[in-house]
């Protein structure tokens, strides 16, 4: 009997299948001159990926912290938010060192394009010791990594909105508008480059209602009906219009949408979560839960359960793929642009990583090493179970082994160097290094003859 993955049964499905797809986007997004940017959602419509996974993360967090609150109380629940706070501030840091190192890289395979000032971290570079002392405060928050600081942020609000709202759900709505409002009516900003002084991308103070949004709907606060058609064209309606408002192709040719987008321009602002952006990343929200609800089976294929998987492991996947999207631009820049074969091979293998490490992380979750041989066995006919290294057959496993056995071993030899590599070894170095310091053994009196006064100081002190 086939035995259902808990993994699957316990998670909200259409929500990890949203997160996981807006990874998958945000890897194309962050590609750099990535020909299929143009081919993403932000291209047609007013809200993105960013919105999709805030508004999600607001959504999965009423699942696991509302509910810990609820269970454990307010201090052990904030144990816990201080516990994903350190997760999340360890991932930020990490991914800085990671992407700092692929535009190391980068630039000693293609010299030609200088990665460190592509990325906007030649600050870091120029003035080290100041720079990782404005990372480690979060006052240097470079503009590919600002999605993490904005989440750790209102995650560190999570527990104050969740107090307020043991008074009444309303006010702690009313709390997040009101920050909202007031960050725009007062301009409040926090800084990102000490020396442009460049602000945060993404404003938390405005941010923050996308994510207190989703926390809502996770909670059971604002509850939605499928039984109310005129909801579903308004949202609808809303979806269609914004199309030819964020298609390039279509607002700058024609005028009519032109003008009517630089008139809305305040209301789009993706700086400061404008009210469209936000309105529109509602109504798409809307019509995929219309659409989940209509057929909710599809989530259990092949192809999409493995989005979902990949949706579950949010943190280490997004950092994934800030690497692997960035590594992919260095690839493109290799390859060459012109190709449209080169831009599908670098994304489709970005992807393909994505989605292994997903599946990967996923099995390394149930700690297969804890797993009895039986149950194993069990597992194994389970068809939602995904197992990638546990063949069968023992001597298969050998054989999938010894390369891995092998690599490590030779990883050592791998990394020692015999010598620095700027200088190389000649003969006459050789000798030189060989032979003994002549000068260096003499008694100090040949190095140093004794003046008349130091002799006669000498016999004083004989005396």
């Amino acid at each position: 009997m086939a035995l259902p993955d808990p993994s699957l049964q316990s998670r909200n499905l259409p929500l990890d299948f949203f997160r996981g797809l807006a990874l998958m986007v945000i890897f194309i997004n962050h590609m750099p001159d990535n020909p299929w940017f143009w081919y993403t959602p932000s291209r047609f419509g007013l809200s993105d990926a960013a919105e999709v996974f805030v508004f999600s993360s607001g959504f999965a967090s009423a699942l696991a912290y509302g509910r810990c609150f609820e269970r454990a109380g307010l201090w052990l629940g904030l144990v816990r938010v201080l516990h994903r706070c350190v997760q999340i501030y360890s991932a930020h840091l990490a991914s800085f060192v990671l992407l700092a190192l692929v535009c190391v890289v980068g630039n000693r395979w293609v010299p030609e394009m200088d990665d460190i000032q592509r990325l906007n971290i030649a600050y870091f570079f120029d003035a080290t010791q100041q720079a990782l002392y404005d990372l480690f405060t979060l006052a240097y928050v470079p503009n590919y990594f600002d999605i993490l600081p904005l989440y750790l942020l209102v995650i560190v609000w999570l527990p104050i909105f969740w107090l307020v709202s043991r008074l009444h759900v309303g006010m702690a709505l009313a709390c997040s508008v009101t920050l909202y409002w007031a960050s725009y009516y007062y301009g409040w900003e926090l800084s990102a480059d000490p020396v442009s002084g460049r602000k945060w991308y993404f404003n938390p103070y405005n941010w923050q209602l996308m994510f207190f949004t989703g926390y809502a709907f996770g909670a059971g606060w604002a509850k939605v009906s499928v039984k109310h058609g005129w909801l579903l064209a308004v949202c609808l309606g809303l979806v269609l219009v914004s199309i030819p408002l964020e298609h390039e192709a279509t607002y700058t040719r024609i005028k009519f949408w032109g003008e009517l987008r630089a008139n809305l321009t305040p209301w789009l602002d993706k700086s400061h979560l404008g009210v469209l952006r936000w309105l529109h990343l509602l109504a798409a929200a809307y019509l995929m839960y219309r659409l989940c609800h209509w057929r909710s089976q599809w989530l259990h294929s092949p192809v999409p359960r493995a989005v979902v998987i990949m949706g579950q492991q949010s943190l280490p996947i997004y950092l994934c793929s800030m690497v692997l999207s960035y590594a992919g631009g260095i690839w493109l820049d290799h390859l060459g642009r012109d190709e449209w074969s080169a831009a599908a091979l670098v994304n489709l293998s970005g992807l393909g990583l994505m989605l292994l490490a997903g599946q990967t992380m996923s099995w390394l979750d149930t700690k297969p090493w804890k797993i009895s041989q039986p149950e194993r066995l069990a597992q194994s006919d389970n068809s939602y179970y995904f197992e990638p290294f546990m063949p069968r057959y023992r001597w298969v496993n050998q054989a999938l082994a010894l390369p891995c056995l092998i690599g490590l071993a030779a990883l050592p030899a791998m990394l020692t160097h015999s010598q620095p590599s700027g200088i190389v070894a000649t003969p006459d170095l050789a000798v030189q290094l060989r032979e003994p310091d002549k000068e260096a053994l003499q008694p100090v009196e040949t190095l140093s003859p004794e003046t008349e006064a130091d002799k006669v100081i000498d016999s004083r002190q004989q005396l």
